[in-house]
């Protein structure tokens, strides 16, 4: 399954990045994404990487600040998160792509939702 780790407590401005590995399986050949959810709020896109070219897209709120990458070798895709906010706290998840009737930041496209990890950004 996956494992997502690397959250924390930061202040705002400051950096963090998560890892989401795989294991039991190989998830080399999904696209990937991660969502974020705070409390009392619905499951948020974060953003999403493509199995076979590495293509990115993030929602707006974290275009140039957010990046995904993968390593394919390790079976793990990473968000590194920089210019931290205090709204970017929640708790952070990776997911499959297995459905392709929605778009990409639909939640109800993803599944083999990882174990999460919390980030929580101090103002």
């Amino acid at each position: 399954q996956l494992q997502a780790s690397g959250g924390g407590l930061v202040q705002t401005g400051g950096s963090l990045r998560l890892s989401c590995a795989a294991s039991g399986r190989t998830f080399a050949n999904y696209d990937m994404g991660w969502f974020r959810q705070a409390p009392g709020l619905e499951r948020e896109f974060v953003g999403t990487i493509t199995w076979r070219s590495g293509t990115t897209y993030y929602a707006d709120s974290m275009k140039g600040r957010f990046t995904i990458s993968r390593s394919v070798t390790k079976d793990t895709v990473y968000l590194q998160m920089n210019s931290l906010k205090p709204e970017d706290t929640a708790t952070y998840y990776c997911a499959v792509r297995l459905g392709y009737s929605g778009s990409w930041y639909d939640p109800n496209q993803y599944g083999y939702w990882g174990q999460e990890t919390q980030v929580t950004v101090s103002s």
